[in-house]
């Protein structure tokens, strides 16, 4: 007996994609878990799901491409399941994981093992990188064509550097042979050894200052081995005004560069660390507030191709100590969305290029389908009110860590449903 075609009517909302808003609210039918028509007025199939969005948006869901997800090995952090359940309460329907975990995604059954716990989960797509180095101890190439053969979607030591050039060289040379993704932490290592961004508040805090030059000296060295070689590079998260000028220069000489900054970098500064404020403890760090214009701009003129949210769960033993023991990261799955919206609110944008950003830009940097709003593509969605205030709250996220300096942060924009396939995945309950 066949089956009936599954349908959802969502009615009244006005669609954003990574191009424009709609000037009117429109209808989106959705059959069998694709997009089937849009519309002013439509007629939907007998016994369709009908979702009232009236006053309310509809964008592509979100595409995250920087998430650590701890698991395996750092379950008592964050674990797939916790990670999905904070990503959907974002609006993320599709996120890729960093390779660091314990052991690291150095082996195609690892990679082949995350995608397939993704899919079990069944609320949002899940994605891995493969480690660039093996062990991610930045001395020997992994296996990159037996992990892109298990699903890795690029290949990285990050949050961690690659600091021999030639090995940076090599692995460049490999990936261009079968047009792999190689994505660069661009902290020089031996540079980078300092708790906060080096300058007059980290004198007065007694704490060892991180120079931007660290960052700097590995954009430019990395993006040089990228023209040399003819290999895409994509660089991040870049925090500092100098980086995003060297990586606006090679674009400009037609290097095939990339990069992506993360939320908190053009929402908070080096201030936030106040008095010792650990949850503030980042790396790169957060930086001065000319650097914080700097990102901005970056993001304006299209140098940053993309934002993340460089989400990194710690447990509170690690975060509650005193400023130089504690652990560096901050959670950031569900706060992504409203702090990209603030550039819109604050910063020019429009909202079809605010959200671009979090859409369609990362959905083209990795080379996966997702980030448009079109006829026979995954009905994966999002229904926000755009002008909805809020604070944040992180006691509230889902994610089992709550290491996030945001605590009573005002945001507008805040997400109402979101749907994987046609299926509504999370539902805001105020």
């Amino acid at each position: 007996m066949t089956q009936k075609p599954q349908s959802r009517l969502i009615r009244g909302a006005r669609l954003v994609d990574s191009i424009q808003t709609s000037d009117s609210p429109q209808d989106l039918l959705i059959i069998d878990g694709k997009i089937a028509e849009i519309g002013e007025t439509i007629s939907a199939p007998p016994q369709t799901e009908t979702i009232d969005a009236a006053g309310l948006y509809i964008a592509p869901g979100l595409i995250d491409i920087r998430v650590q997800t701890r698991e395996p090995g750092g379950e008592h952090e964050e674990t797939l399941e916790s990670a999905v359940e904070s990503a959907v309460a974002g609006g993320i329907t599709q996120l890729i994981c960093l390779p660091n975990t314990d052991p690291p995604l150095d082996e195609p059954a690892l990679i082949a093992w995350i995608r397939q716990r993704g899919q079990s989960l069944g609320k949002t797509r899940i994605h891995a990188y493969g480690s660039l180095t093996k062990g991610r101890r930045g001395e020997q190439l992994a296996e990159m064509g037996l992990l892109q053969e298990s699903g890795a979607i690029g290949f990285t030591d990050s949050p961690q550097a690659i600091g021999s050039a030639r090995l940076m060289v090599q692995a460049l040379k490999y990936a261009r042979g079968f047009n792999s993704l190689v994505l660069s932490h661009p902290e020089e290592p031996s540079l980078a050894s300092g708790m906060m961004n080096e300058g007059e508040l980290a004198t007065r805090l007694g704490l060892a200052g991180r120079s931007s030059l660290a960052e700097t000296l590995l954009v430019e060295r990395d993006c040089l081995i990228s023209e040399a070689t003819g290999s895409r590079l994509h660089i991040g998260p870049v925090t500092s005004a100098a980086a995003i000028d060297a990586i606006r220069r090679a674009k400009a000489r037609g290097a095939r560069v990339s990069c992506d900054t993360a939320a908190h970098y053009f929402t908070l500064t080096e201030m936030a660390v106040g008095n010792w404020r650990s949850f503030a403890k980042v790396a790169p760090p957060l930086r001065s507030e000319s650097d914080r214009l700097a990102v901005i701009a970056g993001l304006k003129d299209g140098t940053i191709d993309a934002v993340s949210s460089d989400h990194s769960p710690r447990a509170p033993d690690s975060k509650r100590l005193p400023f130089a023991q504690a652990s560096f990261g901050m959670v950031g799955l569900e706060t992504l969305f409203p702090l990209t919206l603030d550039l819109f609110h604050h910063h020019g944008f429009t909202l079809a290029q605010a959200l671009s950003l979090v859409t369609a830009k990362p959905a083209a940097i990795v080379d996966i389908k997702g980030g448009t709003i079109d006829k026979g593509e995954p009905a994966d969605l999002i229904i926000f009110d755009p002008n909805q205030d809020w604070k944040i709250d992180p006691e509230q996220f889902k994610s089992r860590s709550k290491n996030s300096p945001l605590l009573e942060y005002p945001v507008k924009g805040r997400i109402h449903q979101t749907l994987i396939a046609g299926r509504v995945v999370y539902q805001h309950q105020p």
